[in-house]
């Protein structure tokens, strides 16, 4: 009898064991960060542009009503793609690769491209909306680069063959910079490919040396820029310059730095308070690359450390996810949106302190864009959809 209860219970904690491991994991961390995050910026969106609306619309709800829409269309997005086995994207990357480039291509030789503010980087769509498929070119790249480095199996360890997967990436940043004329978006889209290859390469010293001797490269570039190009009408060379010196610009290109830059030191610690910036009815198209100046003198450092820790948590959790993904190709995947959110939360920050050149990069989930709103979103509908294939014995 007592032998018979204790097989009845080995057997019962076998299927509790069976249970617990076929229970399906779901980061809701990641999930309640995202849309902390996400609410956050669209109430920090509307105190920004509520000004520049009313008096370019006559809607002071303008931009937030048009934020809103594609949010709620992402979060839906999101939640579908979440269900999506990753497994497809291994097939789908190259596809998804050629129409990226495609797309680029439409924007630059054919009357679909649009421009907005002297830029030509968007798709017309019906009904008035567009599309800037440099946005794709970034998921085309995050999903790409994983499936290469799975189908190149071993000969992914000499430093040739990884160097021609660098170069799928160099491709599609070259294409953002020459069919779209975005060189930000470029290299972030290069960037991206870097830090996974960068990661998963068993030896990575030769990229070290590499970026090493790129960085060292750039300073000596920039120093003579600033010392020999004053005078040049290159609209790129003046940025440069424009940043080097931007007290003996602010009346030409460094209007909109010097203004952010105010806006940061007039929040002090806690800031004047929500809606009571006065920058923002100064700075042109602050909603976008500029949002984080206004946060800093509304809600003052204070302000802006929280939302940079909401996206240190945002990016843990994406570590978490890369570091329990059932395989590498998955591993490798989150890996890339590790990159692309990190390194745009970067330059946005670098540009709206002045460390860097004005580039036009936003901050992700809080500044204004329908296009590039909708793609993060789904790329966390991908890094959730990872999340659900962990499992815990």
């Amino acid at each position: 009898m007592a032998k018979q209860m204790t097989k009845k219970k080995t057997k019962k904690s076998v299927m509790q064991r069976k249970a617990i491991v076929k229970e399906q994991y779901f980061d809701y961390s990641l999930l309640a960060v995202l849309i902390f995050l996400v609410c956050f910026g669209l109430i920090m969106l509307y105190s920004t542009s509520s000004y520049s609306a009313l008096v370019t619309t006559g809607d002071s709800m303008f931009y937030l009503k048009r934020q809103l829409l594609f949010t709620v269309a992402g979060f839906i997005g999101m939640f579908i793609i979440s269900r999506i086995n990753y497994r497809i994207y291994f097939k789908l990357a190259p596809p998804i690769y050629a129409v990226a480039i495609f797309l680029m291509f439409l924007v630059k030789f054919t009357p679909l491209g649009k421009e907005v503010n002297g830029a030509r980087r968007w798709i017309k769509l019906p009904a008035g909306q567009q599309l800037q498929p440099s946005e794709i070119a970034k998921i085309a790249v995050i999903l790409l680069i994983p499936a290469l480095i799975i189908q190149m199996g071993k000969k992914y360890r000499k430093f040739k063959e990884s160097f021609k997967i660098l170069a799928v990436a160099g491709f599609a940043a070259f294409s953002a910079y020459f069919f779209t004329e975005n060189l930000s978006t470029a290299i972030i889209i290069f960037g991206i490919g870097a830090v996974v290859i960068f990661v998963s390469h068993p030896n990575a010293k030769p990229y070290v040396a590499i970026a090493m001797a790129g960085i060292a490269l750039l300073a000596i570039a920039v120093l003579y820029i600033g010392a020999t190009l004053d005078s040049s009408d290159s609209f790129r060379m003046r940025r440069i310059v424009v940043w080097l010196q931007p007290e003996e610009h602010a009346a030409e290109g460094g209007f909109q730095v010097m203004q952010g830059l105010y806006a940061i030191g007039s929040g002090g610690l806690f800031g004047k308070g929500f809606g009571n910036s006065t920058q923002k009815m100064i700075i042109p198209e602050v909603q976008n690359d500029m949002i984080l100046s206004v946060i800093c003198e509304e809600l003052g450092i204070f302000g802006a450390i929280m939302i940079l820790l909401l996206f240190g948590l945002l990016l843990y959790r994406l570590v978490f996810i890369a570091q329990n993904a059932p395989d590498l190709f998955s591993a490798l995947i989150v890996t890339g949106i590790f990159a692309h959110i990190g390194l745009q939360v970067i330059l946005n920050v670098a540009v709206v302190t002045n460390v860097i050149p004005t580039t036009g990069i936003t901050l992700p989930f809080v500044s204004y864009g329908g296009t590039s709103t909708l793609f993060l979103l789904a790329e966390m509908g991908i890094a959730l959809g990872i999340s659900r294939k962990i499992r815990f014995d």
